[in-house]
């Protein structure tokens, strides 16, 4: 079919589609295909408009095929079909028949309709969206200040109780930042909002035969493109200018935006996955590869991108600059990152290009990067990724420490000390300790609520027999599984889970906390809810109005981490910022017995001290108190043993001051406050 339009050479760089003074520019990058076809659609139309082929003499500079297309619609979708040898054994799996969307397509001809996914994906141009960022600026807030809100765009607005105009949607949560400033949170961490398809996962609900997704999304289609789902409308812009429009006012109210970002694995799965793009345009380029030609899996998600050789790095940096440049993000936390550090072969590098590039790179010079510092393959690199000096990582080794410390586990007491100073042991050498991004809970693995209520995961609802998520949760059921009307059992739970979150907020580090704990949410044990659309997952606004009591604790502890600054330190404790207290004043008890932790952070001006301390035995304990700095008494702000309000104490000073001695009662922790 020859084409209707007027074409000409056109250019190599930059790739994807991109405009030109005498047309659309189209550039695809394929090393081994010998012929490439571009196919044009009008929207919604399943039968090209016109089939262009590329002369490899003419339409080829090196490895990129490109041409430009005169006077042609901006409303008409293409995808690209990619000739060349099908040897699986040699990596290449070119399939000619099939259409293949552009890696570097800023939108696909998916919808907004949730569980709605085309029959052929399409690559919609994008050029030159206009928006009015109406001099908005970005925070730009120092790592010691974040209070990172993990959270799920769908989720967050999607149950009916969150009363929102757009529910599950960017707008949703541009109408939530009241609640979130409210909260204390200044940086949100988007769980993937790159385009994926949800209806990957074809299982069914072996109990309601309700039907199950790929509701958390990590499983890229694309890395340049938006979740056309979490959009209003069904425009091809709406995605990318509803996106905008929530950074602008999350960023108008002081709020930074963090993607969660999977470079490390896409969508097309092992050899028997479906191809959409990497796999039918260079398979042995964008994957890792064995011998014989198979995927290695160290995503466990069935296949591996090759992130470190020069086309896939450039592939990654581009997104990367487009996310920062174009659509204003202030940082990234990379799924599964010790997969950036591998070379083509699978083994770990010292200093992996990819990390380099992205470390150095002066575009980024402002922007946080965040490593989730493993993979599924056990390459468990936290405190030990290669950083270059920038990079924070998920503190994995905190969450376990606190968790098993306040479940009282023997021979945790110095790691416990060690955790909530900072971590200095995994990252003391060239980083600080707010590069330790500490959380107990995230959205793989139990909520804050199940932590306490559960002692065995219940995955039974997701289709594998109970068989996924991780067995070994360091959690504690406090004495009976799941819900129980025992009051005692009950007052354990509420004890525990304000231990936990005390715990992280006043630990030296960059605290990090899971939408829905701040009410207690429950995924009643199912510690791998990936798969499920619905109040598992959803954000329930009437249970945060109906556990206001601990929803009132939860915020006042974050706030009062936030006007403190002994809690928000950029440097390592010294021995003048601290001492370390027993049952007695400066007499810490290091032994493998010991449960207790007790310390004071010291103001080198001496216009502030914090008396802090954690009780995991089973029993009540009585502590001396040691004195205060000159002319001050101890006053009590928070004992997690007292029931709301008298959990958290707004104006502690109004109160009798604290004795020589405090009976703390088990499971419990206090923090006092010199006046």
């Amino acid at each position: 079919m020859e084409s209707i339009y007027k074409t000409n050479r056109g250019s190599a760089l930059p790739l994807g589609v991109s405009r030109k003074q005498k047309g659309i520019n189209f550039s695809l990058f394929s090393e081994h295909a010998k012929e490439v076809r571009l196919d044009l659609f009008r929207p919604g139309e399943k039968i090209p408009l016109v089939k262009i082929a590329l002369d490899s003499d003419y339409h080829r500079t090196g490895h990129i095929w490109h041409i430009c297309i005169e006077n042609l619609p901006e409303d008409i979708e293409y995808g690209y079909h990619v000739d060349g040898p099908h040897i699986p054994k040699e990596g290449l799996r070119f399939t000619p028949l099939k259409i293949l969307v552009d890696p570097y397509a800023k939108s696909l001809n998916t919808t907004n309709v949730w569980g709605n996914f085309p029959n052929q994906l399409l690559g919609k141009i994008i050029l030159d969206p206009p928006f009015d960022w109406e001099n908005t600026k970005p925070p730009r807030l120092d790592w010691k200040d974040l209070v990172i809100y993990e959270m799920h765009v769908r989720g967050f607005t999607q149950d009916k109780t969150s009363n929102s105009k757009h529910p599950g949607t960017f707008l949703g949560i541009i109408e939530k930042i009241p609640y979130l400033k409210q909260l204390g949170i200044n940086a949100v961490e988007l769980m993937p909002i790159f385009e994926f398809n949800e209806n990957e996962y074809v299982r069914i609900h072996p109990v309601t035969g309700e039907k199950l997704y790929n509701y958390w999304g990590y499983s890229t289609l694309n890395f340049f493109s938006p979740m056309k789902k979490y959009a209003s409308s069904t425009s091809k812009m709406s995605a990318i200018e509803e996106f905008k429009r929530m950074v602008k006012e999350l960023h108008r109210n002081g709020i930074e935006v963090i993607l969660d970002v999977v470079f490390n694995h896409t969508s097309e799965g092992n050899e028997n996955g479906p191809i959409y793009s990497f796999k039918g345009i260079d398979n042995s380029v964008y994957y890792l590869l064995d011998s014989e030609g198979r995927y290695k899996n160290y995503s466990g998600c069935g296949n591996t991108m090759n992130c470190n050789h020069p086309v896939v790095r450039d592939l990654i940096l581009d997104a990367l600059h487009y996310w920062v440049d174009e659509m204003h993000v202030d940082g990234f936390r990379f799924d599964l990152a010790s997969i950036l550090t591998r070379d083509e072969n699978g083994m770990p590098m010292e200093n992996p290009p990819i990390v380099k590039a992205i470390s150095e790179d002066p575009l980024f010079a402002n922007t946080k990067f965040i490593a989730e510092a493993w993979d599924a393959a056990g390459l468990y690199q936290v405190g030990n990724f290669p950083h270059f000096g920038v990079w924070a990582e998920w503190n994995g080794v905190f969450r376990d420490v606190v968790r098993s410390f306040l479940k009282g586990t023997d021979d945790r007491v110095g790691d416990f000390a060690r955790a909530i100073s900072g971590s200095k042991e995994l990252y003391g050498e060239d980083r600080e300790p707010y590069h330790s991004i500490n959380f107990i809970t995230a959205h793989d693995g139990f909520t804050l609520s199940d932590l306490v209520t559960y002692q065995n995961k219940h995955n039974e609802g997701n289709g594998e027999n109970n068989l996924d998520g991780a067995n070994q949760n360091d959690n504690w059921n406090c004495g009976v599984e799941g819900p129980s009307p025992n009051e005692e059992i009950l007052h354990l739970r509420k004890k525990q889970i304000r231990n936990h979150h005390l715990a992280l907020m006043v630990a030296i580090g960059t605290p990090m906390v899971l939408m829905g704990d701040e009410y207690g949410h429950t995924r009643k044990g199912n510690n791998n809810t990936w798969c499920h659309d619905n109040e598992l997952n959803w954000f329930l606004w009437d249970h945060a109005e109906k556990n206001e009591d601990f929803t009132r604790f939860y915020k006042k502890v974050i706030h009062y981490r936030k006007n403190h600054p002994l809690l928000r330190r950029e440097k390592y404790l010294s021995p003048a910022d601290v001492t370390w207290h027993g049952f007695d004043p400066e007499n810490p008890n290091w032994s493998s017995e010991s449960r207790f932790v007790a310390f004071t952070l010291h103001d080198p001006s001496k216009k502030n001290e914090l008396y802090i301390a954690f009780n995991a035995y089973f029993k009540d304990v009585d502590v001396k108190l040691p004195l205060p700095i000159e002319n001050k008494k101890w006053y009590r702000v928070i004992d997690t043993s007292l029931a709301a309000p008298h959990d958290f104490s707004d104006n502690p000073h109004s109160q009798a001051p604290m004795e020589k001695n405090y009976r703390m009662n088990s499971y419990s922790a206090i923090l006092l406050e010199a006046f």
